[in-house]
């Protein structure tokens, strides 16, 4: 087995001038390595004003450009290895101002998870880097004004949703069909338990098979492959981020044979949960 990836907390980054450990700003500059994929329990902003080099987030590499807005959810695994020429302003948001932006950004959370690197224009970009800085110099006065910190992350979590949505055809496509935001929704609370097509479809009011047509017709997928897709992805962070069994992570995925989630597993990624786990 391999070793164990750590869940870390906002405080194993909190600043010495920043008391509060509910928002921390950190400056990223010049060469910066992370080998080891871990997990946040907190909501990590990255705005690169210069960059190079790579990000992983879930398994997926995206290469560092200036000009970027890097978003990574708690419980997403990821690593990197940035470039020297790397200047990057960094928030990191804990669960409770985590919800400020749940409630202000339009679209779910969990298509920013598909797509957690935003190419900016340069205006959204300043705009960015000026709600940033502001957010840094509140966090530095003393006494913090939490209502100003408050409405400055809703402007950043307004500024980020309507970039999203202007720079990427994923996000127009979700707001044509709210259906499937929902149904993302549902499969991120339930995707343990159910894994049918109807179970989902009975929560939506509609058909099994008219939800299987909004996929087809909206993603390219079917609707199962979203299901099937959410319980990979989970099962690839256990594997990697957790000390878990096998079969613990299997039970845990709601499958209650272990050859079968074995099977399933191989037959998405090409190797066994164990040859997944030993790849570093």
């Amino acid at each position: 087995m391999t070793g164990h990836f750590p869940i870390l907390g906002i405080e194993k980054f909190q600043p010495a001038l920043q008391a509060n450990q509910s928002l921390q700003y950190i400056q990223v500059q010049g060469e910066q390595h992370i080998d080891k994929p871990h997990k946040h329990d907190f909501l990590m902003l990255l705005l690169f004003e210069e960059g190079s080099g790579t990000h992983t987030i879930d398994f997926e590499e995206y290469a560092v450009e200036s000009g970027q807005l890097h978003l990574l959810l708690p419980g997403q695994v990821h690593r990197w290895s940035l470039g020297q020429n790397t200047l990057a302003y960094q928030l990191m948001i804990s669960r409770p101002v985590f919800e400020i932006f749940s409630s202000s950004l339009e679209l779910s959370f969990v298509l920013y998870q598909k797509q957690p690197v935003i190419s900016l224009s340069s205006e959204a970009f300043r705009k960015l880097r000026y709600e940033f800085q502001a957010v840094r110099d509140e966090l530095n006065s003393k006494p913090i004004d939490w209502i100003i910190i408050k409405l400055r992350s809703q402007i950043i979590a307004q500024l980020v949703s309507h970039e999203a949505e202007s720079r990427n055809e994923l996000f127009s496509v979700y707001r044509a069909a709210p259906a499937l935001v929902k149904y993302h929704n549902l499969i991120d609370r339930y995707f343990q338990e159910q894994k049918t097509v109807a179970f989902y479809a009975e929560k939506l009011h509609i058909s099994a098979n008219y939800l299987n047509i909004l996929c087809k017709r909206h993603l390219q997928v079917s609707a199962m492959y979203l299901i099937q897709n959410r319980v990979m992805l989970e099962a690839k962070r256990l594997l990697r981020a957790t000390e878990l069994s096998v079969k613990e992570i299997a039970f845990e995925l709601g499958f209650s044979d272990l050859a079968y989630f074995s099977n399933f597993f191989k037959r998405q990624t090409g190797s066994s949960p164990r040859s997944f786990r030993a790849k570093l």
